[in-house]
């Protein structure tokens, strides 16, 4: 008898706590929706294209949640913007970096570390603008750090095949893909990697309703990204070469740079 007591209010709670889940899922808004769907082709696109490995699969999975549900599905579209364009830039003449060693390790397929290095700073900016409530430059923020990483990635990967290339820090000609290098091709490379984010963040932030002005946001992250590729150049002479820093701290502080430099800029001009 107490056992058929017992059973009957387990079922009770389970069936309760069933409803409450169903209700919970019936009630994801639209724009979560969208962020879940994102968040699958994300993973799905970089299993199939070998974009990630294991490691990166499942770093990709949590900034994505984090970046789509705290903070806007736009701001998890920004970031695989970058994504997509810095894999098909680490695949672009990959048998040619082969035979001068400045490849990216893996097969060019990239880890958690890389994933974590790119988009930890991202992440953090949706977890702060979700804790204190929203705030207005936090899509600025996150887009600046994300044009970081996208016009390094550029540089690095699309100027390591000129032999034009010089440390930033006394412009001595060094062998294409030195840490600390910058080359024209690079240097190119990395305006437009910054240039297509800031037109991706544009063009989002009037959905999302961002109210930034669209000058100010094209201009600040293009040029932020810009910047920010010279600095993670920087910090590859200085502190990389010198076995401070590797490469995924190195643009983990570059990515930082983009965020405290949208600070700087909107505190000035907002």
């Amino acid at each position: 008898m107490i056992g058929q007591c017992a059973r009957t209010v387990a079922e009770s709670f389970m069936t309760a706590d069933a409803n409450r889940l169903t209700e919970n899922m019936v009630d994801l808004s639209d724009e979560q929706v969208i962020s879940l769907l994102l968040v699958t082709l994300l993973l799905l696109i970089s299993k199939v294209k070998d974009l990630l490995d294991g490691g990166g699969l499942l770093a990709a999975l949590f900034v994505g949640l984090m970046v789509s549900f705290l903070g806007h599905w736009t701001w998890l579209a920004v970031l695989m913007t970058f994504l997509f364009v810095g894999s098909v830039s680490t695949k672009w003449r990959f048998e040619e970096k082969m035979k001068i060693s400045v490849e990216e390790l893996n097969d060019g397929v990239r880890g958690w570390k890389n994933v974590l290095a790119n988009g930890g700073i991202a992440s953090s900016v949706a977890v702060i603008d979700f804790y204190i409530g929203g705030h207005a430059w936090s899509y600025l923020i996150l887009c600046s750090c994300v044009s970081v990483a996208a016009a390094d990635t550029l540089a690095s990967e699309i100027g390591s095949l000129d032999p034009r290339t010089r440390i930033i820090t006394t412009l001595e000609a060094v062998p294409a893909g030195t840490n600390g290098g910058m080359s024209p091709t690079g240097t190119v490379a990395a305006f437009y990697g910054g240039l297509l984010i800031a037109i991706v963040s544009t063009i989002l932030g009037a959905i999302n309703g961002d109210q930034t002005p669209p000058v100010f946001m094209f201009t600040v992250v293009i040029s932020i990204g810009w910047m920010g590729c010279q600095i993670d150049s920087l910090l590859g002479a200085v502190l990389e070469n010198r076995g401070y820093l590797g490469k995924h701290s190195v643009n983990f502080l570059s990515t930082i740079s983009g965020a405290v430099m949208a600070l700087i800029l909107a505190q000035r001009f907002l």
